[in-house]
């Protein structure tokens, strides 16, 4: 089974190329979502994060759960706090996409993807047969994330300086799929890139 995994900082379009693929059944590890489930309600994440940053999660019906707003405020200008918090995530993600490529394996897949955003960052390029970036004009990336409810520009440079450049991450790909033109540009890039593998 081939491994590919994709990248791009935020608000680049990996949501598109990520619906291209599950459109054509190619199984898709999304590792924010893993993240969310982690510090969802009863979450493995949940109870080493409130050890190491109290007051950062709260009580539901379902159990408790991280209170992600709290604990951004911690670790948002604080690099020691984000370590200690990379430090728990990161292995129970690293779990879960474990059990993903597992499963893809049993199901006879021939190609699984890999959406880690911070691939670079983490080494994760090491674990892959290739490394797909997608990538966006700058003005059009701050534009789209600067849409997104509760974002302003002092979370957007926190979150592009804990990031790989745009520029370094091209350098490194294999593959290239440009959002910035249009979704049918990048939908039929992806397309071409599947087709290219047989």
């Amino acid at each position: 089974m081939k491994i590919w995994a994709l990248t791009g900082g935020i608000g680049m379009g990996k949501s598109t190329a990520t619906a291209t693929l599950r459109r054509h059944r190619i199984p898709v590890f999304d590792a924010d979502a893993a993240v969310h489930r982690l510090q969802g309600p009863g979450g493995a994440a949940v109870r080493p994060i409130a050890a190491a940053f109290p007051g950062t999660t709260r009580p539901t019906p379902r159990g408790p759960m991280v209170d992600r707003e709290a604990l951004r405020r911690v670790v948002l200008s604080d690099p020691a706090a984000l370590r200690r918090l990379e430090a728990i995530v990161h292995p129970l993600v690293r779990r879960e996409e474990g059990r993903f490529l597992a499963r893809a394996r049993r199901r006879g897949a021939r190609l699984a993807v890999l959406d880690v955003p911070l691939l670079f960052e983490t080494g994760g390029e090491r674990r892959a047969d290739a490394v797909i970036v997608v990538t966006a004009p700058p003005a059009i990336q701050r534009a789209r994330v600067l849409r997104r409810r509760g974002m302003t520009e002092e979370r957007l440079r926190a979150i592009l300086a804990r990031q790989v450049p745009d520029s370094l991450r091209r350098r490194r790909a294999d593959h290239l799929i440009q959002t910035g033109l249009s979704r049918h540009h990048a939908q039929r890039s992806m397309r071409r890139l599947l087709a290219d593998q047989g």
